[in-house]
């Protein structure tokens, strides 16, 4: 069954490493009712980069909304958080 990208969005997450950072990120969306597809985390020299595809059908918010939490999410702990449609992210990566 083909991947219904209108249905999926893309969360980055960069900043310095800290304890919690994907336990509280991950809450948050739980919290939501955006469930986690893949993820993808690292640290380079101490900065924590991850990058998640999430399913967001389920979620009861639209998508501005959705990144306007998790950037004040991310402004409390001090991480930029960043949410795109995968629609529009696909788009954008099309070589």
């Amino acid at each position: 069954m083909p991947e219904t990208v209108n249905q999926k969005a893309i969360i980055t997450v960069v900043g310095q490493d800290c304890v919690g950072i994907i336990a509280r990120v991950a809450t948050e969306l739980a919290a939501l009712n955006v469930n986690i597809n893949d993820i993808s985390q690292t640290i380079l020299q101490d900065v924590f980069t991850m990058i998640m595809l999430v399913d967001i059908q389920s979620m009861q918010l639209d998508i501005k909304e959705l990144a306007d939490k998790m950037e004040t999410l991310g402004n409390d702990m001090g991480l930029a958080i960043r949410v795109q449609h995968a629609g529009i992210f696909k788009a954008m990566h099309r070589v």
